[in-house]
């Protein structure tokens, strides 16, 4: 018996030394699932997909992209957010992760999951008809008309509380005069359409909806309501700022998981994201989409976030649809 426990014993011993107690696999050890909640083929899946497949090499496993359209974006966010939080399960959020609290679609925002780095960043487009009554060709001619004909100039904006219909509301805030807005069932598409018809004077829309209709003629854009300039053949477009309206709006990526990831993952994840949003063929790409590269580590996200949840706060409580805090 005696003996016996001690070849056990010393078998146990050899095991502990192949196999050392409590001794785990370095994350990660499966493939990755990363929710998109928009559709594929939009603007930021277009984003993600080659940023994914970037942070993947790094990674060493496959992360998969898993497209959970729907609700304004809630039905992914909802699937990030109650997720196991084991580094397995993450994905993108959009600006959408700032407006959907404050319109009371969603019960979580920005600080209710984990932030692991900024990716891209979308500015919409200010773009004037050249088939209406008034066909602009500057801002400084739509100020000047705006002046001494209040609320005559139509801008056709995406539905109200979308994206793009809140940097319609921030540019005609910013320039303290009185325009006609007129929101669509929708943005993009329905928008491109009134403007490129000549049914209303401008539009603020995304670049990439705005493209056929540029070279065709039928619109020219006007001003960038983002932080810099477009890059490629609309960079002569000047942004809102450098013609003196202090005002900024895009949309962003953010890589996203739930809360409390543990910090192997975070880590691996924040440094691969990083590695992947800074490639060279990456920016490339996004540059041949309208697109700027855009990165913020995980500790700067919070503040970013913060200034545009502000502005949305004020455009919506102006616009009586504010809900959430």
């Amino acid at each position: 018996m005696k003996k016996s426990f001690i070849i056990l014993l010393a078998f146990s011993f050899v095991l502990g030394m192949i196999h050392p107690a409590g001794a785990a696999e370095k994350y990660p050890v499966k493939p990755i699932n990363f929710i998109v909640p928009i559709g594929s083929g939009s603007d930021g899946d277009l984003a993600a997909r080659p940023l994914v497949a970037k942070a993947s090499s790094v990674l060493g496993q496959p992360v998969v992209v898993v497209n959970k359209p729907g609700a304004g974006s809630t039905i992914g966010y909802y699937q990030i957010h109650d997720a196991k939080p084991d580094g397995y399960t993450i994905g993108m959020g959009t600006v959408t992760l700032v407006t959907s609290k404050i319109q009371g679609l969603f019960p979580y925002d920005y600080n209710d999951f984990t932030l692991m780095g900024t990716f891209y960043r979308w500015p919409p487009i200010i773009v004037a008809s050249t088939k209406s009554k008034r066909p602009f060709k500057t801002m400084q001619e739509i100020i000047a008309y705006a002046k001494s004909h209040p609320g005559e100039i139509s801008v056709a904006t995406a539905g109200v509380g979308m994206s793009q219909w809140i940097a319609a509301m921030a540019f005609l805030d910013s320039t303290g005069l009185k325009f006609n807005p007129i929101p669509q069932e929708g943005a993009g598409g329905v928008t491109v359409a009134q403007v490129a018809g000549g049914h209303t004077d401008l539009a603020v829309l995304g670049v990439g909806s705005a493209k056929s209709q540029i070279e065709a003629g039928n619109i020219h854009p006007i001003a960038v309501l983002g932080s810099k300039r477009l890059p490629g053949k609309h960079s002569n477009v000047p942004t809102l700022k450098e013609l003196g309206y202090d005002v900024t709006w895009e949309s962003f990526g953010i890589v996203i998981g739930p809360p409390k990831i543990p910090k192997e993952a975070f880590d691996r994840l924040t440094q691969a994201f990083e590695v992947a949003a800074k490639d060279p063929e990456y920016i490339k790409y996004l540059e041949s989409r309208s697109s700027n590269e855009f990165y913020l580590p995980p500790d700067q996200i919070v503040t970013f976030c913060n200034g545009y949840s502000a502005m949305v706060k004020k455009i919506m409580g102006k616009a009586g649809i504010l809900k959430g805090k």
